[in-house]
């Protein structure tokens, strides 16, 4: 996860304290506490443990990240091969960070999504596939994962870029109705645990400066429309793709080609063919 063996038994005591005083300050802090809570008893116990912290570190805050695309392939003889194709996705503070939340939900979120039913249920091309939305303080990542044997790959990409193409066409009313209320029950639900409410206030603050309250949330989501949604389609799956794919992938189709099957939605399956 951290690198290679050889990267991570390199790292030294000196380096990681090093890295520590360069990069953390009180500034860059956030600090949250959500349950049973005496504020003013949680506020005296940080100011004793923490009171001491550097009020600004050494170190540059990181420039923001720019999304590329690109294309990697580690071909390994193993029983399934993973993929995972990706789009520029949107930050946490841009309009259409909920809406991507959402157009993930209707593509791939649970098994009555449209990659779930054409992809798995209906062609039998893989026994794993969904979507998903991972939103930062500067970009975003939109994905699709699936999970295949080594004879349905090169079947399995054409495949998912046409329901990803078809979504910029059209989206049912009552697609977007099912997914709304699944990210609306998401929220609810996460705000039962203390720990997820705490983590979530935590994030709010670092990226908005201040807590979002549920109500402003759930009028974010009742603002979303189907056409809002596949605009932000249209727009999303034709930028340029990021893929990365590890096992047996030596049929899976080159990156020249599913970027040029991007461009026209009705000729995918032709384009990739191998």
């Amino acid at each position: 996860i951290l690198g290679t063996p050889e990267t991570v038994k390199s790292f030294t005591s000196k380096q990681l304290h090093g890295f520590i005083e360069r990069q953390y300050d009180a500034e860059r802090m956030v600090i949250v506490a959500a349950g049973d809570v005496k504020h003013d008893n949680f506020v005296r116990e940080v100011e004793k443990q923490l009171g001491g912290f550097r009020a600004k570190a050494a170190g540059n805050i990181p420039q923001y990240a720019q999304y590329v695309g690109g294309d990697f392939r580690e071909d390994r003889d193993l029983m399934d091969a993973q993929i995972v194709l990706g789009f520029e996705g949107r930050a946490y503070h841009v309009r259409d960070f909920y809406a991507s939340q959402v157009l993930s939900m209707i593509l791939g979120g649970g098994m009555s999504s449209r990659l779930f039913q054409e992809v798995r249920e209906k062609r039998g091309l893989c026994y794993s596939v969904y979507a998903f939305h991972w939103g930062f303080s500067d970009t975003g990542i939109f994905g699709v994962h699936a999970a295949t044997g080594q004879s349905d790959i090169a079947k399995l990409v054409p495949v998912i870029i046409d329901e990803l193409q078809k979504a910029g066409e059209s989206i049912r009313q009552e697609e977007l109705d099912r997914a709304r209320a699944q990210y609306r029950a998401g929220l609810i639900m996460s705000a039962e645990s203390p720990a997820s409410r705490a983590s979530q206030i935590a994030r709010q603050l670092l990226l908005f400066g201040r807590p979002i309250a549920k109500e402003e949330l759930m009028e974010r989501l009742s603002a979303l429309t189907v056409d809002r949604l596949t605009d932000l389609s249209s727009r999303l799956f034709s930028t340029k793709p990021t893929l990365t794919a590890v096992g047996p992938v030596g049929t899976l189709a080159p990156y020249e080609a599913i970027l040029e099957s991007l461009a026209g939605p009705q000729t995918t399956a032709r384009r990739l063919a191998v």
